[in-house]
C-alpha cells in the first residue's frame, strides 16, 4: 500500500444564509485546494464529495457529477457519499484507499452542505432522519433530545453531579467560541461568550441549553489527496494520512450495554491507532465532534484521551486549549466554527493539515510543534470515522 498524502486545502466562510449554492461552494473551495496543490483540473482523476441535504435544501440531488463539471474536472469519476454529519470523512477514507492501492495518484475530495436554506423545522426533520425512523424518532428523540439522554446518564453512570457536569459543559462552549473568534471562516467568529450566557440560556432538552448546541450551517471544505511519489513534485509541506478507521453503531435503544460510550468510535480509533503504530498519547492535537458540549466529554473518553467519568476535566483543568496536554478544536469546533454536516469531516481535516503545516501562527491559534493529529466525526447515531495525520514520516 503506497503512502497517501494531504497536498492542497479549501474552506469557504461557514455562515446562516449562504448566497452561494452546494455546487457553487464546493467549487470554490475545490480550486483554493488545486491552486494550493499546484494542479489543475485535468490532474483530478477523480472526485469525491460529501453532501446529506442537498435534496431537501435546493431540490439538487447528484450534486457530483455538476461539481466536477463546474470545476473542470470533465467526465472524472465523481462519487457521493451519505453518512450524516461523518459524509466528507467517509469521503476523504475512500479516497485514500483509492490512491494507497495505487489506482489514483490525484484524487478531489470534501463536502458541501447549505442545511440552513431548509429553515429550522424541516432542518430539525430532516436531521432526525439521522436517527432510527420507525421507533425512536416517533418517541421524540431528536438529537438533542438524544444528547440529553447521554448527559443524564453519563452523570449517572459515572456519578458526577449534575452541576459539576453542567459547569463543565459550559467550560466547553466558552472554549469553542474562545478559539472561534480567532477562526476567520468560522460561523461564530465574532460571538464569545460566557459561563453566565451559557448557564442561563433556555432548556433545549435538559441538561443542554442553547448555547451547549452547535448551529444549523452552510459551507464548503476541499482537500487534494496525492500519492507519496507525487506529492513530493507538489509540495514540500506534505501531510500524510498514517492511520483511518471507520465502524458502525445500531439505533439508540440496541447500544444500551455500551452507553453513554460511543462503542463504534472505540472500534474506529483503535484501527487508526493501530495503523498509525501510535496511540493517544502520541496526538498533539484532536478536532472531534462537539455537535452538543456532552458530545466532546464522551468523545474525548472514547478516543482514551481520559478514562471513563473523567473527560471533563480535561477542560477544568485547561488541557484541552492550546498549550495544554491535548488541544481540542482550537478550530472552534462545530460549536463556534460551524456544522455543515455533509462537509464537517473535510473542514477538521482541513484545520489539523494547516496546523501541522505550521499556517495557524497569523491567526494566533498554532498548536506549537504539533506533527500529529486525529479528527474524529461522528454520523448520526451509527457512523463514527477518524482518520489520523501526520508530518515528518
Amino acid at each position: 500500500m503506497r503512502k497517501v498524502a494531504i497536498v492542497g486545502t479549501g474552506h469557504t466562510d461557514f455562515m446562516s444564509d449562504a448566497p452561494k449554492t452546494e455546487v457553487e461552494m464546493f467549487c470554490e473551495a475545490g480550486t483554493e485546494a488545486m491552486q494550493e496543490a499546484s494542479v489543475v483540473p485535468k490532474d483530478i482523476q477523480a472526485l469525491y464529495c460529501g453532501n446529506v441535504f442537498g435534496d431537501f435544501a435546493e431540490g439538487q440531488g447528484m450534486i457530483q457529477s455538476y461539481i466536477a463539471n463546474e470545476l473542470g474536472c470533465h467526465h472524472v469519476p465523481a462519487t457521493r457519499f451519505e453518512g450524516a454529519c461523518a459524509s466528507a470523512t467517509l469521503a476523504i477514507r475512500d479516497a485514500f484507499m483509492w490512491v494507497a492501492s495505487g489506482f489514483y495518484d490525484v484524487v478531489l475530495v470534501g463536502g458541501t452542505e447549505k442545511a440552513t436554506a431548509m429553515g429550522t423545522p424541516l432542518a430539525t426533520r430532516t436531521f432526525a432522519m439521522g436517527s432510527d425512523a420507525k421507533y425512536e424518532f416517533p418517541a421524540g428523540i431528536t438529537f438533542p433530545a438524544y444528547f440529553a439522554l447521554l448527559a443524564n446518564l453519563y452523570a449517572y453512570k459515572y456519578e458526577v453531579a449534575m452541576e459539576r457536569l453542567r459547569e463543565q459543559m459550559s467550560m466547553i462552549s466558552v472554549q469553542s467560541h474562545f478559539y472561534g473568534t480567532k477562526n476567520p471562516h468560522a460561523q461564530f467568529k465574532h460571538k464569545e461568550i460566557t459561563m453566565d450566557q451559557v448557564s442561563k440560556g433556555f432548556v433545549v432538552a435538559s441538561p443542554l441549553r442553547l448555547l451547549d448546541c452547535c448551529p444549523f450551517s452552510d459551507g464548503a471544505a476541499v482537500l487534494v489527496l496525492a500519492s507519496e511519489e507525487k506529492a513530493k513534485q507538489l509540495t514540500d509541506k506534505p501531510v500524510y494520512i498514517t492511520g483511518i478507521g471507520q465502524a458502525s453503531s445500531p439505533k439508540m435503544s440496541a447500544q444500551a450495554p455500551f452507553l453513554p460510550r460511543i462503542r463504534a468510535r472505540e472500534l474506529s480509533v483503535k484501527q487508526a491507532y493501530d495503523m498509525a503504530g501510535i496511540g493517544p498519547e502520541d496526538i498533539d492535537l484532536c478536532e472531534l465532534h462537539d455537535c452538543f458540549s456532552i458530545a466532546s466529554i464522551i468523545a474525548a473518553e472514547n478516543m482514551g484521551f481520559a478514562e471513563n467519568g473523567k473527560g471533563g476535566e480535561l477542560w477544568e483543568k485547561g488541557e484541552t486549549k492550546i498549550d495544554g496536554k491535548i488541544p481540542i478544536n482550537i478550530s472552534g469546533g462545530l460549536k463556534a466554527k460551524g456544522h455543515p454536516i455533509g462537509a464537517t469531516g473535510a473542514s477538521q481535516t482541513c484545520e489539523v493539515v494547516r496546523q501541522l503545516r505550521g499556517d495557524m501562527a497569523a491567526e494566533g491559534r498554532q498548536v506549537e510543534g504539533a506533527k500529529t493529529g486525529l479528527v474524529d466525526t461522528l454520523g448520526g447515531d451509527g457512523i463514527i470515522s477518524n482518520l489520523i495525520l501526520q508530518t515528518g514520516v
